[in-house]
């Protein structure tokens, strides 16, 4: 079933989307945002109601009716036995009614917030990057699923994640709590989620995505920089380590980057990094030679036997040298020396 043919079937117009009534919650509201983005119910009213009588009209329902079928176009995740997962990119968390919307809709949702074509080939790589970077998240907390393995208590409390601030929508308990002003905080809560979701979309579009190309680029050019195919050259200054820990599996690469080059534009000079063992380690793969570490200039062209040092960082994760040539050279010598 496609955005399309979507209530094709149904005889009312405009399209109904239902889901529940009383206190709301970030992946419903979030959910709702997503179904208002396809063609099909971009002019759909909500309705919020926990009676089957109501909810049976509905040409979608999302987080509440205890039944997931998609060809009826009903989204709870709440029954017995339900432990529906995203399906592809090893993710593990079961979803919540606003990754069920996701997992069926959210290549057209993307497509739309992007003007991205639907046959696109960076499609997938959006969608997948948009569910570790924000979906995920919402189906973990709505289905009460502690983000690390552990027994200790946490060291400080956090109120500002969005369903935080979704969850300080619903009237207080001293304020009016009727259906009313339900309804006006959960309109509220649709347009925060879905504001933070497309930001979140045009972030990995028109940022993250880029990166990725520059490094993928850099990564398939390789044999030009050296032949140890060891040492990446970034022709643009970007985002690259997350991208090149998940390029180096997706292309084969047969020997791990161990430093990346590229020039500083604000000083003009080039810089050599090495490369950590993962995003979240201090822990290089490979560090610059022990006998440069804390040393500049003179000293370190001397030490090093490469013109034009600028410097070595103390730990050896990071030097500087005036030309691409000597940067290239550090480079060299380190995946040698010591």
């Amino acid at each position: 079933m496609n955005d399309s043919s979507l209530g094709a079937n149904k005889r009312k117009m405009p399209s109904v989307i239902g889901t529940h009534s009383g206190s709301f919650h970030c992946d419903e509201a979030l959910g709702c945002w997503m179904l208002q983005r396809l063609e099909s119910f971009r002019a759909a009213t909500i309705i919020r109601s926990r009676d089957p009588e109501v909810l049976k009209d509905c040409d979608v329902v999302i987080d509440v009716g205890g039944a997931y079928d998609f060809s009826t176009l009903r989204l709870d995740h709440h029954q017995r036995g339900f432990e529906e997962i995203i399906g592809i990119g090893g993710f593990k968390t079961k979803l919540s009614s606003a990754g069920l919307v996701y997992k069926h809709f959210g290549r057209q949702v993307i497509a739309d917030v992007l003007g991205m074509d639907m046959k696109h080939p960076d499609l997938e790589t959006v969608y997948l990057q948009v569910y570790k970077n924000f979906i995920e998240a919402v189906d973990a907390i709505d289905n009460g699923i502690p983000q690390w393995d552990t027994s200790e208590p946490p060291r400080y409390a956090s109120h500002t994640s969005l369903a935080s601030r979704v969850a300080n929508l619903n009237p207080k308990w001293n304020e009016d709590g009727s259906e009313e002003i339900l309804y006006k905080q959960f309109l509220k809560a649709v347009q925060l989620t879905g504001a933070e979701f497309q930001d979140c979309v045009e972030y990995v579009g028109g940022c993250w995505l880029p990166a990725r190309r520059h490094v993928q680029d850099a990564l398939e050019s390789l044999s030009q920089v050296d032949v140890s195919l060891q040492i990446m050259r970034l022709d643009v200054v970007c985002p690259w380590k997350e991208h090149l820990y998940q390029l180096e599996g997706e292309l084969g690469l047969s020997k791990p980057v161990l430093f990346c080059i590229y020039k500083d534009e604000r000083e003009g000079k080039w810089r050599i990094q090495a490369v950590s063992v993962s995003s979240s380690s201090f822990e290089n793969r490979r560090s610059m030679p022990a006998a440069w570490r804390g040393l500049r200039d003179e000293k370190l062209s001397e030490v090093s036997g490469i013109p034009g040092c600028v410097f070595c960082h103390a730990n050896g994760f990071i030097g500087g040298n005036d030309t691409y040539e000597g940067a290239l050279e550090m480079a060299q010598k380190s995946l040698t020396f010591e």
